[in-house]
């Protein structure tokens, strides 16, 4: 059994411009619900409790959540979720950091067999299925795993970053957002379809990059564009160069519009 940590040694301050979850949660817990097709949602999330799992458990039931990444140390037994028959993924990394190549190639395993399951079942799907992911508060490593996802997806690295703070506020550091909108390589894209998790690679350490897996999932999912409203920022999906928004010129505007000029 993996070694379970108290969130009383993080800083799990709430974030404004989220609902908490519950009226008795002690940790103002929240969840954003983002899109990832008609059948596909992500949940990110703030880590659960012992004590406060019984408020997720009944969000992933009216979510339909088939899945929960966590991405940092366990803080609530496993075995209360896995009994509700929602699967949990261990996919730890470091605090603030961007996620290494393993990691990304069992996330990106894991979006492909949920949509392979979903397209092989699509005559009684009716409902959107879920993946939840959390970290500690929900602000750095999970957002990035969604992030990854919808530029899979073909969604343009910075609309990707902006989608995901207009629904989480606060989310990302500096570092994840240079990862992301400099460093991530999208997988191959094909017209109408994406092949998510052909090509992974980490962020560069130490001026190196990590060699991309050779074992990967073939699964195949269209390119439906993932659509904010006018006012959040977004210009929408762009399917052709993912790297045609990552001018410096372009990527320093980005960073002062969210960080200011300091």
């Amino acid at each position: 059994m993996a070694k379970m940590v108290s969130v009383a040694s993080y800083n799990t301050s709430n974030v404004g411009g989220r609902k908490p979850l519950g009226k008795a949660s002690p940790l103002a817990n929240s969840f954003s619900l983002i899109e990832y097709d008609k059948s596909h949602r992500f949940l990110i999330m703030d880590c659960p409790t012992n004590s406060t799992i019984p408020l997720y458990l009944k969000e992933f039931a009216r979510l339909n959540v088939t899945d929960v990444v966590r991405v940092c140390e366990p803080t609530y037994m496993k075995e209360r979720v896995e009994s509700r028959h929602v699967q949990v993924h261990d996919l730890p990394f470091k605090d603030g950091d961007v996620p290494p190549s393993a990691v990304l190639k069992r996330w990106l395993e894991l979006i492909n067999a949920r949509v392979a399951s979903v397209r092989n079942n699509a005559d009684g799907q009716t409902e959107p299925t879920t993946i939840a992911v959390h970290c500690v508060a929900g602000l750095g490593r999970a957002p990035v795993l969604v992030a990854v996802a919808l530029i899979e997806k073909g969604m343009d690295p910075l609309d990707a970053i902006e989608h995901v703070r207009h629904k989480r506020r606060g989310a990302f550091n500096n570092r994840q957002i240079t990862y992301l909108a400099d460093n991530y390589k999208r997988a191959s894209t094909f017209k109408g379809t994406t092949k998510i998790g052909s090509a992974i690679r980490s962020a560069p350490h130490n001026g190196t990059t990590s060699t991309p897996p050779t074992t990967v999932v073939a699964a195949t999912v269209s390119t439906t564009p993932v659509v904010g409203t006018a006012n959040n920022g977004l210009q929408g999906v762009k399917t052709g160069n993912a790297n045609n928004m990552s001018s410096p010129g372009i990527h320093k505007s980005f960073f002062k519009k969210m960080f200011g000029s300091h």
